[in-house]
């Protein structure tokens, strides 16, 4: 294996020299720099990883902390990120902490000195609870707002999206829509619920609309397909908190004889790739998951070459709404 000793020889400079001028330190000349570079090519040099961190302080690896690491939902976070951080030549630590303060500060300690920088999915988008244990590291957020007006972040619109979404189904005629919530201390889900509720208000006058419990997790949408088969609620439609109860409501509707997007019309929220290949598709909202990722990833590269973001470099994204058969709605067709 070839080692730097081997490089500063052959172009007749200190082992320093050699990796001051590897580690792209600017004290070395540029004369003696390409001298340097030259015989690394020639030799087919590589540099150590782990002796690299320790003489740059950096490791080149960035920390990703979400609250699960099953599911479309986050394998589309982690893919977007991960399109920016391959090609930047940097690695990923994956973490997760299942929700709770106390096993996300956790998972933050676990990364010290692991990582240059954290991309973290505060359990509950509760930023409150990362931001005190992330002060001295850069730090990114995933679908959170910083409640210091310091920490940058990148997520969703969700109250504008379940406005989409609820206006999209009483414009196909329902009228008694039913919501299945997403967990009660999750700040995206009642964002989600406040439009829902919102437009059904204004649009036709019901203030108490009938919202059933739900987890984000696929056997709630079972479970609500189940109550709203037995019960004998009356129902036109369902607007599910998230893709996955969206598309196990589905599969047990179709069970009990209705046909979706006629009988009733179903719509979800994220637009995960499976709600492109369900049958019928599912009507849903585009809240561009994937670019989730890829914005904070772009965030925490500029953080870790030194650079200071604006507070308005932070990023909200207006979600689309993806009409497809679910909905009674032709397969494809997209309406902000």
């Amino acid at each position: 294996m070839v080692t730097i000793r081997d490089v500063a020889k052959a172009a007749g400079v200190s082992v320093a020299t050699a990796s001051r001028a590897l580690n792209g330190m600017s004290i070395v000349t540029a004369k003696t720099r390409e001298k340097i570079e030259a015989a690394a090519t020639a030799l087919d040099y590589v540099p150590h990883s782990g002796a690299r961190s320790l003489t740059k302080r950096k490791t080149d690896t960035i920390g990703v902390i979400l609250p699960d690491l099953f599911g479309e939902f986050f394998s589309e976070i982690i893919r977007g990120i991960d399109l920016v951080t391959h090609r930047a030549g940097k690695s990923l630590l994956l973490g997760n902490m299942h929700g709770s303060a106390e096993e996300t500060a956790q998972a933050i300690r676990a990364m010290r000195g692991r990582v240059d920088g954290l991309l973290v999915m505060p359990p509950n988008s509760r930023a409150d609870t990362v931001e005190a244990v992330t002060r001295d590291i850069p730090t990114v957020l995933l679908n959170a707002q910083g409640t210091d007006n310091v920490t940058p972040f990148v997520s969703v619109d969700n109250y504008t999206g379940a406005r989409l979404v609820t206006d999209h189904l009483i414009d196909r005629g329902a009228r008694n829509i039913i919501h299945i919530a997403g967990p009660a201390n999750n700040r995206d889900a009642r964002e989600r619920q406040r439009g829902y509720c919102d437009v059904l208000a204004e649009r036709t006058g019901n203030g108490s609309p009938l919202i059933l419990p739900g987890d984000f997790r696929d056997d709630a949408g079972r479970e609500a397909a189940r109550l709203l088969l037995t019960s004998g609620i009356t129902f036109d439609a369902v607007f599910a908190s998230n893709d996955m109860m969206a598309v196990e409501l589905m599969s047990e509707l179709r069970v009990a004889g209705l046909q979706i997007g006629s009988d009733i019309l179903v719509a979800g929220f994220d637009d995960i790739p499976l709600a492109r290949h369900v049958t019928p598709g599912l009507t849903t909202v585009h809240s561009d998951i994937t670019r989730v990722g890829s914005t904070a990833a772009e965030l925490m590269l500029r953080m870790m070459e030194g650079e200071t973001l604006a507070r308005d470099e932070s990023l909200i994204i207006a979600p689309t709404l993806a009409i497809r058969g679910s909905s009674g709605g032709g397969a494809g067709t997209a309406r902000t």
